[in-house]
């Protein structure tokens, strides 16, 4: 990439949740004030990622297969989902004000967009599979296989939004983060007070918790989020207005996240041990962060005005790994998927070490261009 053919599209957010404009913000704006001038604003979004990595650690080590909230099981202890519900909410409320306190302090950079909404494709997966365990998957809970595709669901209802951006070059926030995030913090301590057995009774006649849980989020999903990304982009096409010369150009940022959905569907349907049955955490966490490493890339390009890889090289090794796997050459397979998704984490995280090493200069000197326009 050629520094001096980068002209950086940051700060085109548009946030038009009622929620968000007339509680959260706010709400925000009065909670930066306490911040000292010194706090990185970086160091903000880090800390709020990390109470969601926190939650879902501590989460694991109660409930590591889900079954915690089935019948006939140990539950998980109540000051568990306690501070659950207040990790998540600090963890919401810091990715609410770290941008606040950047502009506070002027210190707003696209790097620091960068690794706000990198850590946020991350984020994705740690708030499905924390909330997963308030039902699992018993009997009155939600299979393994449903939790995957609801996954994936929410995977694609948060690439959507970039995807919109990197074609029209406006962030629409989508109102179901922040409804979900109050009410996921809300639920959390509920349950510690009123106990996961609550969650076993039908709301009506057989329509039990899980089945809301599972239809709001495909019905947000499919009737609110995926329509209004589709709208905002052929709305942009028809008016000449769309960033990438076609319509191929366009959709060309799905090919990454359409194959990872595929291969790793193939590796669950067709696993000779059944992996997602046995390993289903870890499996989630393989998927999870494998997704936010694709969908990096494409904020990288989204945010510098470069044109998206259709192939992220991840996916090449990943397709030897699933052969590997389904054609039972594996001595075990719940030792490869142990042995891939580190490599997946790791790989991750050199990608984002070697982003922020590697692009700060280019990130820097097309500010400096820009402010000086």
């Amino acid at each position: 990439i050629k520094s001096s053919r980068i002209k950086l599209n940051w700060k085109m957010n548009l946030d038009s949740n009622p929620l968000s404009v007339y509680v959260m913000h706010p709400f925000w704006n009065l909670v930066v004030k306490f911040l000292p001038t010194w706090l990185a604003p970086n160091l903000i979004t880090f800390t709020g990622f990390m109470f969601l990595v926190w939650n879902f650690l501590m989460l694991a080590f109660y409930d590591f297969d889900f079954t915690a909230s089935s019948v006939g099981h140990e539950h998980v202890p109540s000051w568990v989902w306690v501070s659950a519900g207040i990790f998540n909410f600090l963890a919401y409320t810091l990715d609410g004000v770290d941008g606040k306190q950047a502009r506070r302090t002027n210190s707003s950079t696209p790097l620091g967009e960068l690794f706000d909404h990198g850590l946020d494709s991350w984020a994705c997966f740690f708030f499905v599979a924390t909330v997963y365990s308030i039902f699992g998957r018993g009997e009155s809970g939600v299979g393994v296989a449903t939790l995957y595709y609801i996954l994936w669901v929410v995977l694609f209802s948060f690439i959507l939004s970039h995807w919109e951006k990197y074609n029209t070059g406006i962030l629409f926030l989508p109102w179901g983060y922040d409804i979900s995030q109050v009410t996921i913090s809300v639920v959390y301590v509920v349950t510690a007070v009123v106990g996961v057995e609550t969650w076993y009774q039908p709301i009506l006649w057989h329509f039990l918790y899980r089945d809301l849980f599972t239809f709001m989020i495909i019905a947000c999903s499919f009737t609110v989020t995926l329509p209004m990304s589709l709208y905002n982009v052929l709305k942009a096409h028809r008016g000449n207005t769309l960033k990438h010369s076609s319509l191929y150009e366009a959709f060309l940022p799905f090919f990454s996240p359409v194959l990872l959905f595929i291969l790793s569907t193939l590796w669950v349907v067709f696993s000779p041990t059944g992996i997602l049955e046995q390993q289903p955490r870890i499996f989630y966490l393989m998927v999870g962060t494998a997704f936010a490493n694709v969908t990096c890339k494409l904020i990288v390009c989204q945010m510098s005005n470069t044109r998206c890889q259709a192939l992220s090289w991840l996916l090449v090794p990943m397709a030897g790994v699933v052969v590997l796997a389904l054609s039972g050459v594996a001595i075990s397979e719940t030792l490869l998927l142990y042995l891939w998704t580190t490599f997946v984490i790791l790989a991750h995280i050199h990608y984002g070490v070697s982003v922020v090493r590697d692009k700060i200069y280019i990130f820097n000197y097309s500010c400096s261009i820009t402010t000086q326009l």
